[in-house]
């Protein structure tokens, strides 16, 4: 069995993730940090961070059961969960910064990859162990996303929020503008985008789910599907945080979070002003001068460039265009929803945001490329894609006062290298789709004509 290319492979990815978990946990513990790995065997007794992504890891998991397991599995992470909240009831322990429930779900993804090591064999254990092992991952992948903002905070003192800032000036500032808008819809926007914001991962576990809603009857799973592409987002992105680090409009030109402590639900962050150029967003757009470096405290993390909530949003509506109408309403909504967060809450520039999606397309397509076997139209893509990619940022690093100066030019060109590789992207997924020839109609026959 472990003759088989795709069975080495997930072999090696496995002790490659592994690996970079150690290696990360490793490298928070020399800046006095809890690792991913810290993190995640705490959730095992203590309140989760986000008790909806553990549920939806689960649910990734189950795609792998039948539907008597599926309910069994469901029902024994309830009732964890049950127990867990009569203990702490009783105990009274406090579940801040946390949710009272998840530990359940956990419970059961750890138990089937008991279940699988030792009650099942051959291809049984390995697809139950795939799938426990999506299920982690996508946990996991938001354990190492915390870890790695913490790390940018602590390694990178300066931002070059000035020189994106200086840059957005091309697109019209549209974090300003859009803004505005959010702040004037009061409490009843904010909260609303931000539930949107805060629960990306639980939308691209339901567009995934219905990717991978034959593996139970086909015992295999699709060669490509979303938690691929979403996974290796979140794995590339914080390498570019460190290259490029940023902490968006409304820290470096703002109040911080405290410009939505009247309105949030849950919202608690230390305050940040005083680290601000001026408290400018989102009434007044930054002024054209020649930007600088700027310090900035070791708390607030350097996650903008590329915006990895659009680039995640947008694999969520490339994926869910091959369900049903719902479905496609649904990651329309995600991404635009998003778009609006990330804008109106001062997290991002749009600079940050057609970054994002060049970054997303050029990872689908060498994932695709990777699937179905590398061809000329999949090397120009991710070529063009990457290309463009690292012009843009090269651009807001080195050229962003004259974009300023001239965004009549600059703007249109902005988007022009970001509608290159969309085009790029949609001709090519044309290509890449499978062609039905037409029924061959039988000749007429001599003696009938």
């Amino acid at each position: 069995m472990w003759r088989q290319p795709r069975v080495r492979l997930w072999g090696v990815a496995s002790v490659a993730a592994l690996g970079f978990l150690i290696a990360l946990e490793i490298a928070a513990r020399r800046y006095g940090l809890p690792g991913p790995i810290t993190n995640q065997a705490r959730e095992v007794i203590f309140a989760p961070k986000s008790g909806f992504l553990l549920y939806a890891g689960m649910a990734l998991m189950m795609v792998v059961l039948t539907w008597r397991q599926r309910f069994i599995a469901a029902a024994a992470a309830i009732g964890i969960d049950v127990a867990f909240l009569a203990v702490r009831w009783a105990v009274d322990a406090k579940t801040t910064g946390g949710h009272p429930f998840g530990n359940g779900a956990l419970w059961v993804l750890l138990g089937y990859a008991v279940i699988a090591v030792t009650r099942r064999t051959g291809r049984e254990r390995v697809l139950l162990l795939k799938g426990v092992g999506l299920g982690l991952l996508l946990v996991a992948g938001r354990k190492t996303g915390d870890t790695w903002l913490l790390i940018t905070s602590r390694t990178r003192p300066a931002v070059l929020d000035q020189y994106v800032a200086t840059a957005d000036h091309a697109l019209g500032n549209p974090s300003w503008l859009v803004g505005r808008i959010v702040t004037a819809t009061g409490p009843i926007g904010f909260n609303f985008l931000d539930i949107v914001y805060g629960q990306l991962a639980v939308a691209a576990v339901i567009v995934a789910l219905y990717q991978l809603r034959n593996v139970a009857v086909e015992r295999r799973f699709p060669g490509h599907h979303l938690v691929r592409t979403f996974l290796v987002i979140g794995l590339l992105g914080p390498t570019i945080y460190m290259i490029f680090p940023v902490v968006g409009p409304i820290f470096a030109y703002g109040t911080g979070a405290e410009h939505w402590a009247t309105v949030s639900l849950w919202s608690e962050t230390p305050p940040t002003e005083h680290w601000a150029v001026a408290n400018l967003w989102p009434e007044t757009p930054p002024p054209i001068n020649t930007p600088h470096h700027m310090p900035f405290d070791e708390i607030t993390p350097r996650n903008c460039m590329p915006s990895l909530h659009t680039a995640w949003a947008t694999a969520i509506f490339i994926h869910s265009r091959t369900g049903p109408r719902l479905l496609r309403f649904a990651g329309t909504f995600w991404l635009i929803a998003t778009l609006c967060a990330t804008l109106g809450f001062g997290y991002h520039y749009g600079a940050d945001l057609i970054a994002g999606v060049v970054f997303t397309l050029t990872i689908e397509a060498a994932l695709r490329s990777l699937d179905r076997g590398w061809d000329r139209s999949g090397i120009q893509l991710v070529a063009c894609g990457a290309t463009v990619f690292a012009a843009l940022l090269v651009s807001y690093r080195y050229l962003p006062l004259e974009m300023a100066k001239h965004p009549w030019v600059s703007g249109p060109l902005l988007l022009l290298a970001t509608a290159s590789v969309v085009y790029g992207y949609v001709r090519t997924d044309e290509l890449w789709k499978p062609r039905t020839t037409p029924a061959r109609q039988p000749e007429p026959q001599p003696g009938l004509v």
